[in-house]
């Protein structure tokens, strides 16, 4: 047995060297397009033991199972017994039930967003989960974008803000209103992002092509001030997820497609990467306008997210996006929703 000692709180402790170094032993529920890149990514991260997939598709999971060489379960309950973390990603309507059959077992969960199909069944994922002393990480993957990671060093305090996340038609999603199915994405960035509570949503929304919402635009107006205005649309010709922010001496650019952020700043260079773009004002009031492309950090999204996941369940991390996070981003979404129909 190899042992490592060390100091905590003036106390010479002994911590186990195969403890510090075993592997966590993750499944993924269900491995449709999005679940077999969870299982793809596990396999990229060196703290991870994959153990299996599951799925009621038993052919997917099996052909996903030989694709990352992990075991295949034929039920959910028969993966629970053998792991201590899953990724759950099945449509939203079974989240509730396959993440209360996870944490009841205190097995540490990351839910693929929204968290749950309504406020009560998040309230009840959230309340199970500190009962049972169990993670629950809510599967906002945008937030490890490159681009946004890449604005970490910054102080962002927006008072106006424009998103547009737009994308062709695919059946797949549509069973939820595109607000639930994309612009959740930008909910739950922009509300990492205002510090402020939810003042009032106006919104409105048609179905083009599917019995949901196909295209929508919300304007979310914060306590502070801060006004978002958000379009999401499933039936454009060209995909486009841009984020413009613009806060007292700057403008902020976001490219969630291209993975970079510009930011345009009154100021002074920096460093030898800023460019001045020129002078504003008259005699000793002018100012400087300096173009800003803050460097962006390596690594994709989704793997970045079941890192940090593994990670907070290693005890290395707190939770990067927490189940009250998730749900904010739901209640906000079920606003927008409400608005939509009066």
């Amino acid at each position: 047995m190899y042992y490592i000692k060390t100091f905590q709180s003036g106390q010479l402790t002994e911590t186990r060297q195969e403890e510090r170094l075993k592997k966590v032993e993750v499944g993924v529920v269900g491995v449709g397009h999005l679940g077999r890149y969870h299982a793809l990514n596990y396999t990229k991260i060196p703290m991870v033991d994959l153990v299996g997939v599951t799925d009621l598709d038993d052919e997917r999971a099996r052909r996903v199972a030989s694709e990352v060489h992990c075991g295949v379960f034929a039920n959910l309950d028969s993966l629970l017994q053998r792991v201590e973390a899953v990724s759950i990603v099945v449509p939203t309507d079974l989240h509730f039930d396959v993440g209360q059959q996870a944490l009841e077992r205190g097995i540490h969960c990351l839910v693929e967003k929204p968290i749950a199909g309504s406020l009560e069944e998040a309230d009840d994922l959230i309340r199970l989960a500190k009962e049972k002393g169990a993670i629950l990480h809510v599967g906002h993957v945008e937030r490890f974008n490159p681009a946004i990671r890449a604005l970490e060093d910054y102080e962002i305090d927006p008072r106006f803000i424009e998103s547009h996340r737009l994308a062709p038609f695919d059946p797949r999603g549509t069973e939820v209103a595109v607000v639930l199915d994309l612009m959740i994405h930008d909910i739950d960035i922009i509300l990492s992002l205002v510090k402020s509570p939810v003042k009032r949503v106006d919104a409105s929304g048609v179905a083009v092509v599917s019995d949901s919402i196909d295209i929508a635009n919300a304007r979310i107006h914060f306590e502070n001030g801060c006004v978002a205005n958000l379009t999401a649309s499933r039936i454009s010709q060209k995909k486009m997820r841009k984020m413009r922010l613009f806060q007292r001496d700057a403008y902020v650019s976001v490219d969630f497609l291209q993975k970079i952020s510009e930011i345009y700043q009154l100021g002074e260079k920096g460093s030898e990467s800023d460019v001045l773009l020129g002078k504003i004002g008259v005699g000793e009031r002018k100012r400087k306008v300096v173009y800003r492309r803050p460097e962006v950090p390596g690594g994709e999204g989704l793997q970045k997210e079941l890192e940090a996941f593994t990670r907070t369940v290693r005890g290395e991390h707190t939770v990067a996006v927490s189940g009250e996070e998730g749900k904010e981003a739901l209640s906000v979404a079920i606003q927008i929703l409400k608005a939509m129909e009066s």
